[in-house]
């Protein structure tokens, strides 16, 4: 067992812990949010993500799961301090490290005995020397510590899955015994361990989620074009993915990425880029297909009402940014909520889990109980998050209950003879030859 300390408890940071404490270790958990400390105590979680609940609640009560605001209460045990604070995307796309700053400054003025610092935020390229820089400068007389950096690859909706369970843990330092002793932690996850160099670390959880990116944009990219030529890009894709040096994972067309990562870290990697004086053009193409791919299910749904959206009501299945997440960061709804306002009609939605987050960014929105309410005299449905509800929904009774049976399908679940059999005017993403003729 070994003691161990993350600093935030947001996405990263109680996924982590949790899932550490899981592991047999003892890890306090610390946030200077009070009332989200305070929350956790009494079991009351800040995110929602499947599995963290019942995972919170038995190592807490197993007595290895614990939660503070207190540096001093944090570290006064701790052989290993992972860092796990936000460091979301100034207006230029730079990483913002405000967060980082206050927390290495803090582990600075509390420790009193050696120990390793663990980078699980995800910062630029360089960040760990200046963690590094940061503690000496405030401490001339701190304790020996090293840094290593360790980044997370935890998707949304899966995260439990994917730290019990990883591709591989990536972790770089320029201390070879500390990086080591950080790998024995993830040794009961039998996975691959890379150790490297601190930036090379760094570098590598950029360029991980702006491939990514990359993939999605392309195959919304191709999408668009499918549309023009009369192609299905759900067939082209699997067609790509066939072949193992694409493979088919991340080649589903749909309204594009958002959430908590690829969005600051595309950014975050162009702008380091820029800095140094090069010219990331791809990533620029990668992030400008993804803002356009969110206008195109207002052309469709205008396209569908002849024209005009003007006192119509729109109706959104779904609003988190993926399924099993109630994470509206970046969230495509958003923007297509927005515009639909602007263009003069009335939006009404319904998502399992982040309703009660989506009402401070939608506030003009109507939250309503159930996919069925959101039918109820809707002029048209816009399917923009794919929560497996809506893919075993009642078409017939949902086509019976709207004043004008248009569906855009934003992530392509439906089968579009299906859905036209029903009586729908139906619109999906790329799906250009589907049992019909052309779909555009």
């Amino acid at each position: 067992m070994k003691n161990i300390t993350v600093v935030g408890v947001g996405y990263v940071g109680l996924v982590s812990g949790a899932c550490f404490a899981d592991l047999g270790n003892h890890v306090v958990c610390l946030d200077i949010d009070k009332k989200r400390v305070e929350n956790l105590k009494q079991g009351i979680l800040p995110i929602y993500e499947p599995g963290l609940e019942e995972l919170v609640e038995r190592n807490v009560k197993a007595g290895r799961l614990e939660f503070t605001t207190s540096y001093a209460d944090a570290l006064k045990t701790a052989e290993f301090v992972f860092i796990a604070v936000g460091t979301p995307s100034d207006v230029d796309g730079q990483a913002d490290l405000r967060y980082v700053r206050m927390a290495a400054e803090s582990i600075a003025d509390a420790m009193d005995h050696s120990m390793i610092i663990v980078n699980k935020s995800t910062v630029p390229v360089g960040t760990g020397d200046w963690v590094a820089d940061i503690i000496r400068n405030r401490r001339p007389d701190a304790p020996d510590f090293s840094v290593v950096s360790c980044p997370e690859f935890l998707r949304e909706g899966a995260a439990i899955s994917d730290f019990m369970n990883p591709d591989r843990n990536v972790l770089g330092s320029t201390d070879p015994d500390a990086a080591e002793k950080v790998a024995q932690l993830h040794l009961p996850l039998r996975s691959t361990i890379m150790i490297t160099d601190l930036r090379t670390a760094e570098m590598i959880k950029y360029a991980s989620n702006a491939f990514l990116a990359t993939k999605i944009s392309f195959i919304n990219e191709i999408s668009n074009i499918c549309e023009a030529l009369g192609a299905d890009v759900s067939e082209v894709a699997y067609g790509m993915g066939l072949d193992r040096r694409i493979g088919p994972h991340f080649l589903n067309a749909g309204l594009g990425w958002g959430g908590s990562c690829f969005p600051k870290d595309v950014k975050a990697l162009a702008f380091m880029a820029e800095t140094e004086g090069r010219h990331p053009h791809l990533l620029h193409a990668v992030m400008d297909i993804n803002a356009d791919q969110r206008k195109a299910p207002i052309r469709k749904v205008k396209e569908l009402l002849g024209g005009t959206l003007q006192g119509k009501k729109i109706g959104l299945l779904g609003l988190a940014f993926k399924p099993n997440t109630d994470d509206m960061r970046d969230a495509p709804s958003i923007d297509i909520a927005r515009s639909l306002l602007r263009e003069g009609a009335s939006v009404r939605a319904y998502d399992p889990v982040a309703m009660d987050v989506a009402r401070d960014s939608l506030p003009e929105v109507t939250m309503m109980k159930n996919a069925y309410d959101v039918a109820q005299n809707a002029d048209a449905l816009i399917l923009v998050t794919e929560w497996n509800e809506f893919k075993n929904l009642d078409l017939q009774r949902v086509r019976d209950l709207m004043a004008e049976a248009v569906l855009v399908d934003g992530r392509n679940i439906y089968d579009p003879a299906q859905v036209r059999a029903i009586g729908f005017k139906y619109l999906a993403m790329g799906r250009g030859y589907n049992g019909e003729g052309v779909e555009s």
